[in-house]
């Protein structure tokens, strides 16, 4: 449930950095606010289901490839792949540990992913503010304990109020689409 300000102080509610950080959409922040609520009180809309997976697929593709470049310089320089099960295991772990590497070089950049800026979506706070770089952590982890839960955590979002999931709720961070620049048409 959205719930438009209330006309009380700007900063109410709202972490101490908040006060210095632009605002994306300036709805304020009601006083009788609960730090550990889980509403959004911003007017951003949340992104569509099939923005989140567009987005999600672009930096998958992106970890994929990094891995494929990795497996082609090593075939380059002689080495020859072995397929059997411990193999496999370490593959798949080399795999996990490029897209954690991935994810958390967006979070220390303190920006967007590549498919979140290709898909034409940025992460807000459910307060509106641009999220520092522990609140995407904190989001990254989050994910991770959406995904582990047998994707539970991301499915959520199919039957929620708000179209939010389990990390959405626990990072109180969200995707929205970017404002479009509008450009002047030029003949």
């Amino acid at each position: 449930m959205r719930d438009k300000g209330s006309g009380t102080k700007a900063g109410a509610g709202r972490s101490k950095n908040a006060a210095n950080q632009p605002r994306l959409f300036p709805t304020q922040v009601p006083a009788d606010a609960l730090p550990n609520d889980s509403t959004i009180y911003c007017d951003a809309p949340v992104a569509l289901p099939l923005h989140r997976i567009l987005a999600a697929s672009v930096d998958a593709s992106m970890v994929l490839i990094s891995v494929g470049i990795f497996a082609g310089i090593l075939l380059a320089a002689g080495a020859e792949p072995v397929f059997n099960r411990a193999t496999m295991i370490v593959y798949g772990i080399a795999a996990l540990l490029t897209l954690a590497g991935y994810r958390i070089m967006w979070c220390v950049a303190g920006t967007d992913s590549l498919g979140m800026r290709v898909c034409g979506l940025r992460l807000i706070t459910f307060d509106g503010l641009i999220p520092d770089r522990t609140q995407r952590i904190q989001r990254t982890v989050t994910g991770c304990i959406s995904a582990m839960a047998g994707g539970l955590g991301l499915l959520w979002s199919l039957v929620d109020e708000e179209k939010l999931t389990w990390h959405d709720h626990m990072s109180k961070t969200f995707p929205t689409p970017a404002a479009q620049k509008k450009r002047a048409l030029s003949w």
